[in-house]
């Protein structure tokens, strides 16, 4: 249970959850050296989301990846996978070593998640706006099947363009799948620019509400305002599928990439690694907590 605002608990926890977060930044950096480009911006964007679902909220055991009652994650904004594998890992579905070789001949660690391949990985993403659908689906079955399991889906905002979506939407309101939480992350950018100026998809609280989802907006950076959203659902299968609008900064801990449309991939090498990698171990940490 995650424990209520301002007691100690909260705060212990809170520091250790933005660790965790700095601890998927600095590790997506080190795996795109590896890998000779990498998704920054878009992990970044995200990374107090995943650390706030994978250490506080998601009933999960790493030792039993396929347990049937564990709560299901889908990536469907799948190109930032290079940020889960690190969580995956120090969680202990697979040995830590196996980051080494990301994306080399032969490796399990794609640039985008494979469920046939990876434990803990539940969904294989990467053409994007099919996660909601797939999750609306893995939602249904748990709930025929009589479990309470919830299914996370996180989505970017840039794949919103894509129709399916909206079919999605539609269905998990029309079939009141209460099991089902959506994540956007709202970080403003997409591979081809702003999203507002490529295609308008505000405003989002309305149109998600327009098709039955409770939605909540929030600042996908505040990982206390994260854990009050994720706390305050239930697990009722039959009750309205919850929407969370995470208003994020693309590029989120890196100055040079925050809200820049060219960072998208990129490729940091010689002091232009140095620099950010001491930048993200450095007191900017401060800055970029809320």
């Amino acid at each position: 249970m995650i424990p209520r605002r301002d007691t100690p608990e909260r705060e212990d926890l809170v520091d250790s959850l933005r660790s965790r977060a700095m601890f998927v930044r600095t590790e997506t950096v080190r795996l795109s050296r590896i890998a000779g480009a990498g998704h920054y911006a878009s992990t970044f964007s995200a990374a107090e989301l995943l650390a706030a679902l994978y250490y506080a909220t998601m009933r999960i055991n790493p030792a039993e990846p396929r347990w049937a009652d564990r709560d299901r994650f889908v990536l469907s904004k799948g190109h930032a996978a290079i940020g889960l594998y690190p969580i995956l890992a120090d969680l202990g579905y697979f040995d830590p070593a196996i980051l080494d070789e990301y994306t080399r001949m032969g490796s399990t660690l794609g640039d985008h998640p494979d469920m046939k391949k990876i434990p803990g990985c539940d969904f294989s993403s990467g053409s994007l706006g099919h996660g909601l659908s797939a999750s609306l689906g893995i939602a249904l079955a748990g709930r025929m099947q009589g479990r309470d399991h919830l299914t996370y889906c996180m989505l970017g905002d840039g794949e919103l363009a894509e129709g399916q979506v909206w079919e999605a939407a539609m269905a998990a309101g029309h079939y009141r799948a209460g099991n089902l939480v959506g994540i956007v992350d709202r970080n403003q950018l997409c591979i081809d620019g702003f999203t507002d100026e490529v295609m308008s998809v505000e405003p989002l609280t309305d149109r998600f509400s327009s098709f039955g989802w409770d939605v909540r907006r929030i600042d996908g950076h505040d990982l206390n305002a994260i854990l009050d959203v994720f706390s305050d659902h239930g697990r009722d299968p039959n009750g309205a599928p919850r929407m969370i609008i995470a208003d994020t900064i693309k590029g989120r801990g890196v100055e040079r990439m925050e809200l820049s449309p060219h960072w998208h991939v990129g490729n940091l090498v010689g002091d232009d690694y140095d620099d950010v990698m001491a930048e993200l171990s450095s007191g900017l940490q401060n800055r970029i907590a809320p």
